[in-house]
């Protein structure tokens, strides 16, 4: 359905469609473990419907909304996302050792095709001049493709349950923050959240690279991190 709108020039309601793949991409997860179905097949498939849906429906959107003009050079500067998307992915899930981690490295492509789709939502060419606007997108086209497949690390979803509230409070604090600021402002706080989240991969690979026993700490955790869970409530 967004490749769909995104043809006829509807780039609203092609961007919503994402964000309504983004939630079932988490509903998905749920289902698996309630049914007991989890397996390395759901795995590999969710992989390739997140191509599809975060990597390929994003780069259709900007080559219609942007790039279509710019001939060559449009093309490939719109397939980016599509391209990292799925380096991304399969880099997940050939470095995929247990589900339940701290961290993902780099950007989870649901979070980078949501940036994007907010963007064109609430701020391209509304709140945004028409040359400001083809600025940022140029700016999103490059920095969120690179990100996916970035070194930085982004912090998990936990699981919604009282052993993962006790143990990550300010994780569950900041997610209900950002929920009641997304309602509050009917959604525009959806742009402002991805990029703080974005931010704070940076941010913490910033403060690891000088702080070498930061970095130690955080290396050994993630190897030790051998536990089984449900593939499908990863972000990826």
């Amino acid at each position: 359905m967004s490749l769909i709108y995104a043809m006829n020039g509807n780039f609203t309601q092609a961007s919503f469609f994402i964000i309504y793949a983004m939630l079932f991409d988490g509903f998905d997860g749920i289902v698996a473990r309630l049914l007991n179905t989890s397996s390395e097949f759901g795995v590999e498939l969710d992989s390739l419907s997140d191509v599809i849906s975060f990597g390929v429906a994003p780069s259709f959107i900007i080559y219609n909304l942007y790039f279509k003009n710019i001939e060559t050079f449009g093309v490939v500067v719109s397939s980016f996302f599509m391209i990292f998307s799925a380096v991304r992915l399969a880099r997940f899930n050939v470095q995929l050792v247990g589900f339940d981690k701290d961290y993902f490295k780099g950007l989870p492509t649901p979070i980078a095709a949501v940036t994007l789709c907010s963007y064109v939502i609430f701020y391209n060419n509304r709140i945004f001049s028409e040359e400001t606007s083809v600025y940022f997108i140029w700016i999103l086209a490059f920095l969120l493709p690179a990100l996916m497949i970035s070194n930085f690390k982004y912090d998990t979803l936990p699981k919604f349950n009282k052993r993962n509230i006790k143990k990550y409070p300010v994780k569950f604090i900041i997610i209900l923050i950002a929920i009641i600021l997304i309602l509050l402002t009917k959604g525009e706080g959806i742009f402002s959240f991805c990029l703080f989240y974005i931010s704070t991969g940076i941010i913490r690979s910033f403060f690891n690279f000088i702080n070498p026993k930061k970095r130690r700490i955080m290396n050994t955790s993630e190897s030790n991190s051998k536990e089984s869970a449900d593939p499908g409530l990863n972000l990826k």
